[in-house]
């Protein structure tokens, strides 16, 4: 069989013109026809125009492939999202800016959860056997994914398999968004296939991944296999890609090789290079009790196995105290002495002087607890969002709920949202 295809490409600086040119040579490298309805899905998880600026595919990425495809004469163009749960999708993407470029560059702008969807099967699926799928991607003749590389708490990387998340509507996101999301995120492939993966690793990203901080690394990564893009991807970010957990799945699936040598690689920028480029803390909010912070934490397992519940509650711990951590710089090193248990703990948590906090329906510590006070957080699984009042109060840190600029943006965007949905009903029943 022919080897898939990546091509890794130079790129120093978020130019347009120069992104749009290695794009269209790319697309003629992999001598690949675009025609009909074209959809696209970059990553715009969160943004946030005082504090979140990373996070999001950066829009002069998306900017070069729409010049790409309207040079071919094609028009028929939409660029959808369904961003962080919780959250008006719509939200993220004006504070982006892709409303902007969207108007500016003449495409349609999608808010996925907004819009009608099918129920699509999944045949390969282990946790999920079907899913509502947006109608753009399920009608979509021609479909681009534009992840953002990035370091993730839990997943190691996110790139274009992690990307898939994104498909999802809000009402089934967090479906076993737990131990087993690893299995969650191939599931989703199948739906989720796209036909040209752009990466954006200009600046790639470490940290809390919605909430993260940028490392100048230069390139762009250009393929139509989303596993061996993603193999590549997971090499230059320093893993080995048959020890990231959803890579090693999809190849157990079927979906290609973990071996770099069964990849065609070309292009101007080298992998090695690439690799040895910095990238920051690669470890940021991936380990907790690396954290430089009176906090101690304890992860236990999701019930009846030996797996710690890392797509769960301690993601979601690590989610609310990333944020918390970038919008307030220092607040970990001041916070309040005490614990934090996710999982059925076997062991012992002895806080006698601060407070413990279990998170989760399920948690429990099965040896001794011993604390000033102990606090639960019920839920399963457990979104970021629940917590961001919680931790701060109990741990004593400023919260970014509290913040009545965003509290507005929120209560507006939903408006906007719910009047979006009704709209798009009544012109489904017409």
């Amino acid at each position: 069989m022919e080897k898939p295809r990546v091509i890794l490409r130079n790129c120093r600086e978020y130019d347009t013109s120069a992104i749009s040119g290695i794009i269209k040579e790319s697309i003629a490298d992999l001598n690949i026809r675009i025609a009909g309805k074209i959809f696209i899905k970059p990553n715009v998880v969160t943004a946030n125009r005082k504090y979140i600026h990373h996070s999001y595919t950066n829009p002069k990425i998306v900017e070069g492939m729409i010049r790409v495809l309207k040079e071919q004469g094609l028009q028929d163009i939409i660029v959808g999202e369904s961003g962080g749960y919780g959250v008006p999708s719509r939200l993220f993407l004006k504070e982006s800016g892709y409303f902007d470029l969207a108007e500016r560059a003449g495409f349609t702008l999608v808010d996925l959860n907004e819009h009608p969807f099918v129920r699509v099967p999944l045949k390969k699926g282990v946790y999920h056997k079907e899913i509502m799928l947006s109608k753009f991607i399920k009608d979509a003749d021609f479909k681009i994914w534009m992840p953002k590389l990035k370091y993730h708490i839990f997943a190691s990387i996110t790139n274009t398999l992690k990307l898939n998340i994104g498909i999802l509507y809000h009402k089934e996101r967090m479906l076993y968004h737990d131990h087993r999301i690893h299995d969650k995120i191939v599931d989703l492939l199948e739906a989720g296939y796209p036909n040209l993966i752009v990466s954006d690793a200009i600046d790639i990203t470490y940290g809390y991944e919605s909430a993260p901080y940028p490392v100048r690394l230069g390139a762009l990564i250009i393929s139509d296999n989303p596993l061996a893009a993603d193999v590549a991807a997971s090499y230059i970010m320093g893993y080995n890609p048959g020890k990231v957990k959803h890579l090693t799945i999809a190849a157990k699936r079927g979906y290609g090789s973990l071996k770099l040598e069964d990849i065609q690689l070309s292009g101007d920028a080298d992998i090695e290079d690439l690799k040895k480029r910095p990238k920051g803390k690669t470890r940021l909010f991936q380990v907790l009790n690396e954290l430089d912070t009176p906090i101690n934490f304890y992860a236990g397992c999701a019930p009846d196995t030996d797996l710690i519940c890392d797509g769960g509650c301690e993601g979601a711990v690590k989610g609310c105290l990333g944020t918390i951590e970038k919008r307030s710089p220092g607040s970990l090193k001041r916070a309040r002495k005490g614990a934090i248990v996710t999982g059925i703990y076997k062991g012992d948590v002895i806080m006698p002087d601060g407070p413990v906090l279990l998170i989760g329906t399920c948690t429990k510590v099965e040896g001794r607890l011993e604390a000033k006070k102990i606090y639960r957080i019920k839920g399963c699984p457990m979104g970021t969002k629940n917590l961001l009042i919680k931790i701060p109060m109990i741990f004593r840190m400023p919260s970014p709920m509290l913040d009545k600029k965003d509290a507005v943006l929120f209560i507006t965007n939903s408006v906007g949202k719910g009047l979006n949905i009704l709209k798009n009903r009544i012109l489904s029943v017409r």
